[in-house]
């Protein structure tokens, strides 16, 4: 099998690193985008983004999700660092909750959409009390606690609801435990 391009990165491989600002750059630039006022701002998050990403390479694991979910997750949480340093709340008007709607401009970025467009369609057949949690934590960062807060919800309920809601999603995205398509026998 071969190496991931976030392993070879955390190997030091220049040419990984150019590779991965051409796969996941529309996933990160739509998600900064999102979540900044100008367009400036979103390339300075942008540039902060991948700087977390060439840093944090070394701890992708396979087992736990595809590169997808891990630069998503690296994006989304230093956008929600942003947004706490500058004292406002995210821009989430233009977001069509509970899922993202990514613009595809190359293969790999079009297969990133994809992915996004599919888990936005999984999202959806979710009970509500799950998208609602799924929202809460993965759109707008918050924590457990926070969204039993805001939801009325008691923490257990809400970390039961936000795991079989993601397992759910997993399913009928049809992705395997170790993040890829799910091989039909």
């Amino acid at each position: 099998m071969a190496e991931s391009l976030l392993k070879r990165v955390a190997n030091g491989d220049s040419g990984a690193v150019k590779e991965v600002m051409d796969q996941f750059g529309g996933l990160v630039w739509s998600l900064a985008r999102r979540s900044c006022y100008n367009p400036a701002d979103a390339e300075d998050a942008t540039q902060e983004i991948f700087l977390d990403i060439w840093k944090s390479a070394s701890r992708y694991d396979e087992s736990k999700g595809s590169e997808t979910l891990f630069v998503a997750m690296i994006a989304r949480r230093r956008l929600i660092d942003r947004i706490r340093r500058q004292g406002r709340e995210p821009r989430m008007e233009d977001v069509d909750a509970p899922g993202f709607e990514l613009a595809a401009t190359n293969s790999a970025e079009g297969e990133t959409a994809s992915e996004a467009a599919l888990a936005a369609k999984a999202v959806v057949q979710l009970k509500p009390a799950q998208q609602r949690v799924l929202e809460l934590g993965l759109l707008q960062g918050l924590s457990h606690s926070e969204i039993a807060d805001v939801t009325g919800m008691p923490l257990g309920t809400v970390k039961t609801q936000m795991r079989r809601g993601l397992i759910k999603v997993r399913e009928l995205m049809q992705v395997d435990s170790v993040g890829g398509p799910a091989e039909s026998h």
